[in-house]
């Protein structure tokens, strides 16, 4: 990695340390690593680590730290034994063996897409996950000392006020400056950003033209990096594309506009090489195909960092789980006027919004199992979130803790505070990483979420319901702290085109061999954990447009899976990515 430039290595009289990734500003990495060095070598109170996107290991006199920002969105691993840590790595298979799995770790990646990152199992015995704003102590000799969390800054600014217009007016303001400030700490010498056309992907692509217009040949290192379709429900949006570049060339001439053509592509191509290389089993390997086309051109161009607009939706968008704190509290009253507006401005039924957003959250499991009653007969049928899927055996499931598994995932997704609880799930939900990861240890660059920044999630924190719901008007906040950047026709839409189609075409076109990768499967844990004629059925039902999005998760992390421990035979350990822990390292 250090030969690719995501390793910076500083040296001080306090200690050594070595960063994947960047601390602070990225165009500054050393500086970053520096402070690093110099926050967490303080003895005493334990100070809030710094923001950034970056794991580290840090080696003083005394002592060892192993560390990662809170937003996780490098990964690392350690390999423990006997409470001595002998190697760490930014891969799990480096440090494992194909051959001592874990199987607690597959009940709790199956219960859903959010259960790896968050938690410490991996699927390889003795080797464990440093979670997201953890700090993990060690003696000079590898023992283990302490593994303590300790978050990034939190807001603790009193909630803004919405009675009238500009104290509105007034949270879009505080959400434009930590948006800023998220999209600033980002960019990099070679920044490409993903444009879409749609608000999200706009918002920030606009903020880093803005922000490199000032720099004398700033917006020159700047990509606007975009997927073509000329066909298909994916055409719809290239004239919102071609309002979104032309909205941030005006703000930076010298941005450079890089399309991709996309329509040859469709979900699951090349399904067994994305999803067995990860390092981990990976639920989103099935759009592997139209991220890894884009990430190559940027790969090409040399960029160091390419920005997105992941997270936006539930970090910014008003938070329905209000709802659920206002049943909590017994205020009866407005619960219902503000569903009959949540269902007006969603076009949804009064019933589906109480069930989703307070019935749901108080007890999950029961909620989905009484669903499933409602509505069996396919094998995709009622499969909610967390319930079982019926072809993960039931033997299986009880020998390695899946209903523990679910109990905790629908803890960690829905909480005490459910309407706090999302901006928790949000970081796990919304962007996930670990193909982009690998494609930045190939490639050399890191994908960075703005939204998903700890300053934006602690902003929106700590607005009251009233300053983010307007019905028939998503993230209200956002295009009002916009406005003066986006292009109208951007700003006045609400809808977007979903990537359904990619999906549909992929089925439709790899469903056979997706049966037959299940069926050929030789790897023991296949047949131990599936029942593979049920998944099989599952894939056709898929094919036929049976189940809905929930369901269709739970089918494409068992593919994932399967094609993951069919080319897991003999790779185990040969990444030779770990690092033995030492003072003197």
């Amino acid at each position: 990695m250090e030969r690719q430039g995501l390793v910076t290595t500083v040296s001080s009289r306090a200690g050594t340390a070595a960063v994947v990734g960047s601390v602070g500003s990225a165009r500054d990495r050393v500086a970053g690593a520096r402070g690093l060095l110099d926050v967490l070598g303080r003895r005493g109170a334990a100070a809030p680590l710094p923001a950034g996107d970056y794991a580290a290991v840090l080696v003083y006199r005394d002592r060892v730290l192993v560390t990662r920002d809170e937003q996780a969105r490098v990964p690392l691993f350690f390999r423990e034994s006997g409470g001595r840590v002998s190697a760490v790595s930014t891969s799990a298979r480096c440090l494992g063996s194909g051959t001592a799995l874990e199987p607690r770790y597959f009940c709790r990646y199956l219960t859903g897409n959010m259960a790896q990152p968050h938690s410490d199992l991996t699927p390889f015995a003795g080797v464990h996950r440093v979670l997201g704003g953890e700090v993990l102590e060690l003696s000079v000799n590898g023992r283990v000392r302490s593994r303590v969390p300790r978050g990034a800054r939190q807001a603790h600014d009193p909630s803004v006020p919405t009675a009238d217009g500009s104290r509105g007016r007034g949270a879009a303001k505080d959400l434009r400056v930590a948006l800023e400030g998220a999209v600033g700490r980002r960019i990099g010498t070679m920044t490409a950003c993903h444009v879409s056309g749609g608000l999200d992907s706009t918002s920030v692509a606009l903020l880093a033209a803005r922000l490199l217009a000032g720099d004398r040949d700033g917006s020159g290192n700047l990509f606007l990096l975009a997927g073509r379709f000329t066909g298909g429900e994916l055409a719809a949006e290239q004239p919102y594309l071609d309002v979104a570049m032309a909205g941030v060339r005006r703000l930076a001439p010298a941005a450079r506009p890089v399309i991709v053509d996309a329509d040859d592509l469709a979900d699951f191509d090349d399904f067994e090489q994305h999803a067995g290389d990860a390092d981990e089993p990976h639920a989103h390997a099935f759009r592997a195909p139209f991220w890894t086309r884009l990430h190559a051109a940027a790969a090409e161009l040399g960029c160091d960092t390419v920005l997105t607009g992941c997270g936006a939706d539930p970090v910014v968008d008003a938070n329905p789980f209000h709802l659920h704190g206002l049943a909590r509290t017994g205020r009866f009253r407005e619960l219902a006027k503000q569903a009959r507006a949540w269902a007006e401005g969603g076009e949804r039924g009064l019933r589906e919004v109480v069930h989703a957003y307070v019935v749901q959250p108080a007890l999950p499991l029961a909620a989905e199992r009484m669903g499933a009653l409602g509505r069996g007969g396919t094998v995709l049928g009622g499969l909610g979130t967390f319930n079982r899927p019926r072809w993960l055996r039931a033997a299986f499931a009880r020998a390695h803790g899946y209903r523990e598994a679910s109990i905790a995932e629908s803890r960690f997704v829905y909480g005490r505070r459910p309407e706090q609880s999302l901006y928790e799930a949000a970081n796990y939900l919304a962007a996930p990483d670990l193909l982009s990861w690998q494609r930045a240890r190939e490639d050399g660059f890191f994908l960075s979420h703005p939204f998903l920044d700890p300053e934006v999630i602690s902003t929106m924190r700590r607005l009251p319901a009233g300053a983010l719901f307007d019905p028939g008007r998503p993230k209200a906040v956002l295009r009002e702290a916009m406005a003066d950047l986006l292009p109208a026709r951007i700003r006045r839409r609400t809808v977007k085109v979903p990537f359904n189609d990619l999906y549909v075409r992929g089925l439709r076109a790899h469903g056979g061999e997706l049966i037959d990768l299940c069926r050929s499967a030789r790897h023991p844990l296949v047949a131990e954990m599936f029942d593979v004629p049920l998944l099989c059925r599952a894939v056709r039902e898929a094919q036929f447009g049976l189940g809905d999005s929930y369901s269709w998760d739970r089918v494409n992390s068992s593919l994932a899976l399967v094609a993951w421990l069919e080319r897991l035979e003999g790779r185990g350990g040969a990444c030779g990515a770990a690092r033995p822990v030492s003072a003197g390292s």
